[in-house]
């Protein structure tokens, strides 16, 4: 079939590319596949290209043609590549296990809805990682039907990956959710970053928290050695000129007694998307008490709007440690309202965040994307590419 062909044609050309750059390490030659395969969007390829076709010495293309999976009604993925440690890497230590000081931890979300980003997220940071077998992920999935499968997945589609799944107690933070401006901010999992220290084994001291609808395209290796100074808890990007007042609403400004949380510090925006999180200091300050106290406040006279993010910035805000802004460039997808493209913010990128209504996956699988979706492609394991679900004269376009 033509799309069959499609698919062959993309195949073998993204091995063609990812050797010549591999091998050459010339812009020319990604920048010319590019004006053969189309004339539209030159200037994103460009830049998908600088972004993703840079070499590291722990990547690994495509020797083989990936195979599919599919387990109990799953759609099929492709098997992840294959990504082995530099030798410059630390030796780990078999007996330690998930407990080993040279392991870098990332924790997220899994589950059925947001599962095809979570594996784009989870191949972005293997792809671009120096030391992809140090890194250990934390999975955090709701224990119901879908928890085993979702196991299965992860395993089939990542088969040298280090990984747990831990089952979250939803019961506990779903009495104190409370509704916000958009419907899929109430699901119980936005909170589970709240409840990581509790989850993850005590020996787990540090990890980098990443939501799903993110793609990294520098090594997480530089992101983990970001120092938390003095008493901080938290590191993330902030950002100061950001309307900080319109987070909160009138009854909690009127209210010296919630607002002067705020006295004598100087709190800006921060999301709660990708942080660097000392769970060590976290348990010692037993600071999800502190979140759930703030949330029970909420339910008692509505201070903010916007789901589990507020209550970090009650606990935390002035007092986080500031990372650089490429570590998060968010807001690509839209507000959390309407669905709206977004243009990368100025500078430099090594994480790309699809914070609001729009996910890259679900408008791609439409054939309407955004510009910045197609960054997102090259790390989507979910049959090959959404192209094949495009016309020809859709399937022109992206490629």
């Amino acid at each position: 079939s033509t799309s069959h062909k499609t698919s062959k044609r993309v195949y073998f050309l993204t091995n063609i590319l990812c050797f010549s750059s591999f091998i050459f390490f010339f812009p020319l030659i990604q920048i010319s596949f590019a004006m053969i395969l189309s004339n539209k969007l030159i200037f994103v390829l460009f830049l998908s290209i600088s972004l993703f076709l840079v070499p590291a010495s722990a990547i690994r293309c495509f020797v083989e043609k990936p195979r599919n999976i599919k387990i109990d009604g799953y759609l099929n993925y492709v098997e992840s590549p294959e990504y082995r440690n530099s030798k410059e890497c630390p030796i780990l230590d078999s007996n330690l296990l998930i407990c080993d000081p040279s392991l870098m931890h990332v924790a997220m979300t899994l589950d059925v809805k947001y599962f095809r980003g979570s594996v784009a997220a989870v191949h972005s940071v293997l792809k671009h990682s120096s030391c992809p077998e140090n890194v250990y992920f934390h999975f955090v999935a709701s224990k119901n039907k879908d928890f085993q499968d979702l196991r299965k997945m992860v395993k089939s589609i990542f088969p040298s990956l280090s990984f747990k799944v831990y089952s979250f107690n939803e019961f506990r933070v779903k009495k104190l959710i409370s509704s916000s401006i958009r419907q899929a901010l109430d699901n119980p999992l936005n909170y589970a970053r709240t409840y990581l220290a509790e989850i993850l084994q005590p020996c787990v001291e540090r990890v980098i928290y990443l939501d799903s609808d993110v793609v990294l395209v520098d090594d997480i290796q530089k992101l983990w050695s970001i120092s938390l100074t003095g008493s901080r808890i938290i590191g993330a990007p902030e950002y100061c000129q950001a309307n900080f007042r319109k987070y909160f609403t009138a009854n909690f400004w009127s209210d010296s007694k919630l607002s002067n949380v705020f006295q004598g510090k100087k709190p800006c925006y921060f999301n709660t998307g990708v942080m660097v999180m000392d769970l060590g200091k976290w348990r010692k300050g037993d600071y999800t008490v502190k979140i759930e106290k703030w949330m029970k406040i909420q339910k008692e006279k509505r201070i903010y709007e916007l789901g589990s993010l507020p209550p970090f910035m009650l606990v935390f805000g002035g007092e986080i440690e500031g990372i650089d802004h490429r570590w998060n460039q968010h807001g690509l997808g839209g507000d959390n309202l309407v669905n709206s493209c977004r243009t990368l913010h100025p500078g430099p990128v090594s994480l790309l965040h699809w914070s609001g209504k729009g996910k890259p996956w679900v408008r791609l699988d439409k054939g309407n994307p955004c510009p910045v979706d197609l960054l997102w492609m090259p790390y989507d394991l979910y049959r090959l590419s959404s192209i094949d679900s495009f016309d020809d004269q859709e399937r022109r376009a992206m490629i």
